[in-house]
């Protein structure tokens, strides 16, 4: 007996085969929505940021507000990541090749990031105000150098430290081929730096929007300036108390961090897999829709051939040309060498106006003053150091084990971005709550709020590391059948160490600048503060006492350059020795 022809098959067979005609036809949709998405959001910033300038724009709490912010809070965030990308692959670089800058640049760098973002704060918007005084541009502009300054150093740190600890074996290389600057750059180097660098952006735009609440309003002396956004939505409503707000602004922005993870972060991390240093393929492999979007989509293919590939062409022609026409002349090394005597002038001239300009300012502080500034750093360094032990306990072999596993890694990325990206002084109203409650103090609230703002560092830290392990010595492992402890004490750690490292460092940084928030703190018109050099630098601020505010950034600077000499440096010039991966 026939058997009856399947009327589906037959009413969805016209449409299957024009599906499978015409694939890349549903590949350039989403492309062609984002394109005209960031037309319209580009549109929209040029009209705002071209506006009279406004100081105090009145906040609105309404749910309609929220789109408009969140788009304002975005692009503040992706233009100082761009910044801070720049600046991080530049300086890296430069620190990790030159010895005799690299011992200037490192401290400096870890001393930046250590100052808290208010401490920027008056340089900043006092400058771009004075540029930019008729437009609403110069306030924006300094609300991005702010965020700037809260993502840029552990990134700048993730560069140094991939680039100080590349193999032997592929630098040998590398110059048995006589690759020239760019090729080296290119071809080595970044995709070196590709994995840590993605993982520790991911934290730095996590720490934009952490900071985001500070970046967007804030009190200068009798100055009270706002711009409208996600963080000043957030600070409006913790200020008036309004827990419905907070719960909303929350809402929203975790949903803009996670539709940011799925469109970006996860398609560049599948992305960056094919830089780890193996010979054996891995089992298992990250993956992204996005990603395999993107690759069929013909409209960027042809933007790739027109555009990216003839400059990318261009761009390494001209390099090696410059390489070809390298003459013996000394009179461009003398050149070079007058322009550098002269920048060193200009600096130390500047050092020395600087210097003195502060030690007129310093010289109006009290004996209250300094005893505030002294009591309070010795505080804020033993809630800090606690925070690093607590922190180090859980991310360590967390860490590891979502690096190790890409499926865990898709599942936990995103939640540990959100974890990392929701800003702190919209948490603390709802911790504070809870611990008054529960009969604890203002003390263990800060422990937890320094927590939320330091451990993010050390866990993608660790994830990064262990995601770069090569699946030959995992295999090597599986072999010779090595315990959990021989795993750990012969492969889990070295690997980590540099990348451990980096973390603790940036995340030793990141609790400096958190103390602004953990120490000193306004809700329903009530001030909760703490002991500590962050809550002396809030205080400063808010009352616009510049000496006060100078004085206590000198003490955490100070802190910082003596811990960097005495226990940073060492661990790098040991992870650069000891742990060092070597492909033979």
């Amino acid at each position: 007996m026939a058997s009856r022809p399947d009327w589906r098959l037959i009413a969805f067979a016209p449409w299957g085969r024009l599906f499978a005609r015409t694939p890349a036809l549903f590949s350039e949709i989403p492309v062609a929505i984002a394109a005209l998405a960031l037309f319209y959001g580009l549109l929209r910033l040029t009209h705002y940021w071209s506006a009279p300038v406004t100081t105090q724009v009145p906040i609105d709490l309404s749910a309609g507000a929220l789109p408009v912010y969140a788009l304002f809070s975005v692009s503040r965030i992706a233009i100082a990541y761009v910044l801070s990308l720049v600046f991080s692959v530049g300086y890296g670089y430069i620190a990790a090749h030159n010895a005799r800058a690299e011992r200037i640049m490192v401290p400096v760098l870890d001393t930046l990031q250590s100052i808290p973002v208010l401490s920027f704060l008056p340089g900043v918007m006092t400058s771009m105000v004075a540029l930019f005084p008729t437009t609403q541009f110069g306030l924006e502009l300094g609300s991005i150098i702010l965020i700037f300054t809260g993502q840029v150093w552990n990134m700048a740190f993730s560069v140094y430290s991939s680039l100080k600890n590349l193999p032997r074996e592929m630098v040998e290389a590398a110059e048995v081929y006589r690759l020239g600057t760019w090729q080296r750059f290119t071809q080595l180097e970044l995709p070196q730096t590709a994995i840590g660098l993605i993982w520790n952006s991911m934290m730095a735009v996590a720490g934009g929007w952490f900071s985001l609440m500070v970046c967007e309003m804030f009190v200068l002396g009798n100055r009270d300036l706002r711009l409208p956004g996600l963080g000043s939505y957030l600070q409006t409503a913790s200020n008036a108390g309004d827990t419905a707000a907070i719960v909303l602004g929350l809402i929203v922005m975790i949903a803009v961090i996670v539709f940011i993870d799925q469109i970006f972060w996860r398609p560049i991390i599948a992305w960056s897999d094919k830089f780890k240093f193996e010979q054996i393929e891995a089992s298992e492999r990250p993956g992204s829709r996005v990603l395999q979007l993107l690759r069929r989509s013909k409209l960027l293919e042809r933007v790739e051939d027109a555009v990216i590939t003839p400059s990318r062409e261009a761009l390494i022609l001209r390099f090696a040309r410059s390489n070809a026409r390298r003459n013996p002349d000394p009179q461009p090394r003398r050149t070079a060498k007058w322009f550098s005597r002269f920048l060193l002038v200009l600096a130390v001239t500047g050092m020395l106006y600087a210097t003195v300009r502060m030690s007129i300012m310093l010289a109006e502080l009290t004996a209250t003053d300094l005893n505030q500034i002294f009591w309070g750093a010795g505080a804020t360094f033993l809630r800090i150091e606690l925070t690093l032990v607590l922190a180090a306990l859980w991310t360590i072999p967390a860490g590891v084990l979502i690096g190790l596993r890409p499926k865990l890694a898709a599942i936990f990325q995103p939640v540990a971005q959100v974890a990392a990206s929701v800003p702190a002084p919209a948490l603390f109203p709802i911790l504070l709550l809870l611990l008054i409650k529960i009969g604890s103090g203002l003390g263990i609230a800060s422990i937890l709020l320094l927590l939320l703002g330091t451990q993010w560092y050390i866990l993608f830290n660790v994830i990064a590391g262990a995601s770069a392990i090569p699946s030959d010595l995992k295999e090597v492992c599986d072999i010779f059948q090595l315990s959990a402890l021989q795993r750990w004490r012969h492969l889990l750690l070295p690997a980590i160490f540099p990348y451990l490292i980096t973390g603790l460092v940036t995340a030793s940084g990141g609790a400096w600048n958190a103390s602004i928030l953990a120490e000193y703190f306004r809700f329903r018109g009530q001030t909760f503060s703490l002991t500590g050099i962050g809550a002396v630098i809030s205080r400063a601020t808010d009352a616009g006492n510049l000496p006060l505010l100078l004085a206590a950034t000198a003490v955490i600077s100070g802190m910082v350059v003596v811990i960097n000499r005495l226990v940073w440096r060492r661990l790098y010039t040991l992870a650069g020795t000891r742990y060092k991966l070597e492909l033979s």
